[in-house]
């Protein structure tokens, strides 16, 4: 049922957000040089290595680790990134791996490919056999300015609770969290 939700609502969102999706296409290829999609390096489902697309919001030659690795991370940022960021909208291309099946709308943020210790942990807790998703329980509890560890254990809260009601209050969670700009440390 999961998956049929999840395909369902990606196709219904990439309709309604496709003027969107084409307005961030075209402020990312105005505002800088390179694709305006970055296709990101991620662990996915029982640790599988996966391409996932978000809107550009850093320069080209930007090192690939996590966001808050970076030194003055808004260096970085392209001359719409931080807008990307805030808004959420740099997440929405993610909408076509939750339509092809690499990821879901609910589960654990898909960690870097090089994120060794949070794919350690996760794996240690079982949190790896999920789908991950474009939000999540650890997002709306902290997002950025939350440690691994805490991160692991909300991942393995949501492993342990799942439900079709835990996914939707998640997702009601998620659009206040957006629409506030919660979380958001970049």
């Amino acid at each position: 049922m999961k998956r049929a939700f999840d395909f369902i609502l990606s196709l219904i969102l990439i309709l309604i957000f496709s003027p969107i999706l084409f307005g961030c296409f075209l402020m990312v290829r105005f505002t800088s040089r390179g694709h305006a999609l970055y296709w990101s390096r991620r662990v996915g489902k029982n640790n599988v290595i996966f391409l996932m697309p978000k809107f550009r919001s850093m320069k080209l030659d930007t090192p690939q680790v996590a966001t808050h690795l970076l030194q003055s991370s808004e260096s970085f940022l392209t001359p719409v990134g931080s807008f990307l960021r805030k808004t959420s909208l740099d997440e929405l291309p993610q909408l076509w791996s939750v339509l092809t099946g690499g990821m879901s709308i609910v589960g654990p943020r898909p960690a870097l490919f090089n994120q060794d210790d949070l794919i350690a942990l996760r794996t240690s807790h079982q949190v790896h056999t999920l789908r991950p998703g474009i939000t999540g329980w650890a997002q709306v509890n902290g997002r950025d300015e939350i440690s691994i560890e805490d991160k692991v254990v909300f991942d393995k809260y949501y492993l342990d609770h799942f439900s079709f009601g835990f996914d939707i209050k998640i997702l009601f969670l998620t659009l206040l969290k957006v629409l506030k700009r919660e979380g958001v440390s970049h």
